[in-house]
């Protein structure tokens, strides 16, 4: 199969390449994947685990990109709850080789199944983004009706989907980013965009994707008994003004279903930026932002039918 792949951890990004590679096995309770499309995080090279399995051996070459939609091309040992010829969308595992290829190996657990009328490209910007968002406000900082969110990064992935979401919440939300941003921050339920956000005021809960700085002077912002969560580094809060958590985003099949239904009932809205095809995802680790929202790799046309095995 053909997947982006790079040999060794000093290579970085200028090491991604189109390569093939043996295509994935199915463990026991895994599934194979024929991927449609599939997302990335720019920084995943620095993550430890990318370079590793789960008991810390070294596991290059590695294929990146933990996020995808695509069908159920076979199902390993035990695997329960999906059939081949499904589709779904999900999060691959960090130790494992993830979704810049055509096929990837995935708990069936960490997959949800996806509606025909929900494009793959839109599917594949929900898995991350989405429980990243739901869990950074609900789970970690529990925003309710009333209080006030200062989401950095609002026009980004994360952010555009934590703006819809804490905007339904009954939240009071103000996003930050650049002033390109400002129109759709405001068109996804942002009541306020502010390119400075030390001027922002107070809030009850900030939401940061960004880290240093930003994240160093936005505890300043957090009133007290407020949450300040940041899934960049940990962050710092005085403890008589409230709670610091970081979190790294977990999988979650029900949560899932729930953002993908959301989906089709139109409440929610997944950015899409820039949709790239596979020969190109290298270089989208390093290239400019074409657009507000998440980057996508579109693996095979939606119509293409699927290769031999």
């Amino acid at each position: 199969m053909r997947a982006i792949t790079v040999q060794s951890r000093d290579a970085g990004v200028d090491g991604l390449t189109l390569a093939d590679m043996p295509q994935p096995y199915a463990a026991e309770n895994d599934v194979i994947v024929r991927v449609h499309a599939a997302g990335f995080t720019p920084g995943e090279l620095d993550w430890p685990a990318t370079w590793t399995d789960r008991a810390g051996r070294d596991r290059t070459p590695v294929i990146p990109g933990h996020e995808l939609s695509g069908t159920v091309a076979e199902l390993g040992p035990g695997s329960t709850g999906l059939t081949v010829g499904q589709r779904v969308f999900g999060l691959t595992d960090w130790a494992r080789n993830g979704t810049l290829a055509e096929y990837t190996a995935v708990e069936a657990r960490n997959l949800a199944p996806l509606a025909a009328d929900i494009d793959h490209t839109v599917a594949a910007a929900l898995p991350i983004s989405g429980l990243t968002a739901w869990q950074a406000l609900f789970d970690h900082a529990r925003l309710t009706t009333g209080q006030s969110v200062l989401i950095h990064g609002a026009a980004g992935g994360v952010g555009s989907i934590a703006v819809q979401l804490a905007r339904e919440a009954g939240a009071y939300v103000i996003g930050t980013g650049r002033p390109a941003g400002r129109d759709t921050v405001l068109s996804l339920g942002a009541h306020a965009f502010v390119d400075d956000f030390r001027r922002a005021g107070e809030v009850d809960v900030v939401l940061d994707v960004v880290g240093g700085d930003t994240l160093r002077q936005s505890a300043d912002l957090v009133r007290p008994g407020g949450t300040l969560v940041s899934i960049a580094e940990p962050p710092q809060v005085r403890p008589e003004r409230g709670r610091a958590v970081f979190f790294i985003v977990e999988p979650d099949r029900a949560r899932l279903a729930d953002l993908a239904g959301r989906v089709r009932a139109g409440t929610l809205k997944p950015l899409v930026g820039a949709v790239l095809p596979l020969a190109e995802a290298a270089a989208a680790f390093t290239g400019p932002r074409r657009a507000p929202g998440k980057t996508i790799i579109k693996v095979v046309d939606e119509e293409e039918r699927q290769p031999s095995r």
